[in-house]
């Protein structure tokens, strides 16, 4: 079968590179959303802790850097693009770009794992609604969350046998995005996080039993109810002395690890006397990379059946944004 797609895209969140930017850059992210703006202005903050500049677009082009040393080494001959939802480089312009340059159908990688709406459909719907704005733009397919991928997994797995060589014997606990309920009800997000902390809890020898799942970041209405526990409350409750906290929600070390957890839940375990180690992002990890070929090449074979069937994870009533 002749390979069906003639580029690869990169579709990530973005994240503001200056003071000036964080405020246009969240406005962006929430435009329509039911989040107040006093939560908007606290997330500001956050930005502005680190002078305004998300690291988001720097681990991204560490991505790109890699991806294209390993397709060039496995004979993937797409070119690579990257478009971000909320900020430079936009979706639009890379869209156009490609148009330019005559691509006609794309693979594309978002950069969530899990199956929900914000995870996967809304980087769909902003994909379609680029590509109806421009005359001409190629067809585009995404790649389905991945969390299930065995290279993703294998990634996870080392970088929380890191953190325990560094706080041997820790308890592990892992976290991620809330999300609201009904979001929750609507997708497989909170059953397909519980499976890979199965998988990376054994893998790693993090511990036996069932692995602690918590959640951070949630950003609705305070009558929302959203998926729960904090990680915060968990620190403030656990009797642990000394703890790993692994990001497994989340692919690189971006605003809401960096703030949310190396900030304010190191301060609160500080606070306890806990003994605190975060573990790293699968970023670009050589098996999170080699998993990323592989699902190409995978599209590549069957001619996009393995990419996103139109029906997936279908929008809650009330879909939240995400600021990171």
């Amino acid at each position: 079968m002749p390979a069906p797609y003639d580029a690869f895209l990169l579709v990530s969140f973005g994240g503001p590179e200056k003071h000036e930017d964080v405020i246009p850059f969240l406005e962006n992210v929430l435009r329509g959303r039911n989040v107040p703006r006093e939560r908007m202005l606290e997330v500001a903050e956050h930005y502005y802790h680190f002078d305004g500049k998300s690291p988001i677009n720097r681990q991204c082009e560490e991505l790109l850097a890699a991806l294209r040393t390993e397709f060039a080494t496995h004979g993937v001959g797409l070119p690579i693009y990257w478009g971000n939802r909320n900020w430079h480089p936009m979706l639009a312009d890379t869209v156009e770009r490609m148009r330019v340059d005559g691509v006609r159908r794309v693979l594309a990688l978002a950069t969530s794992a899990y199956g929900s709406y914000s995870g996967c459909r809304q980087y769909r719907e902003d994909l379609d609604r680029v590509c109806a704005a421009i005359p001409g733009a190629p067809v585009i397919d995404k790649i389905r969350p991945f969390s299930e991928n065995a290279g993703f997994v294998e990634a996870e797995a080392a970088r929380v046998r890191e953190s325990l060589e560094q706080l041997p014997g820790a308890d592990v606990i892992y976290t991620a995005h809330s999300v609201p309920l009904s979001m929750s009800q609507s997708s497989p997000y909170e059953q397909e996080l519980r499976a890979v902390c199965s998988k990376v809890h054994q893998q790693s020898g993090g511990g036996t039993g069932v692995p602690t799942l918590v959640f951070q970041s949630r950003s609705g209405p305070p009558g929302q109810p959203w998926l729960e526990p904090d990680v915060c409350d968990y620190i403030r409750q656990t009797s642990s002395k000394r703890l790993v906290v692994v990001p497994v929600g989340f692919l690189s070390d971006h605003m809401e690890v960096l703030y949310d957890l190396d900030t304010e839940a190191a301060d609160t375990a500080r606070e306890r006397g806990i003994e605190f180690v975060r573990a790293g992002t699968v970023g670009t990890h050589p098996a999170f990379i080699r998993a990323i070929r592989e699902m190409a090449q995978k599209a590549i074979a069957d001619g996009g059946v393995s990419t996103c069937p139109p029906d997936c994870c279908k929008a809650p009533q009330s879909p939240p944004a995400r600021p990171q």
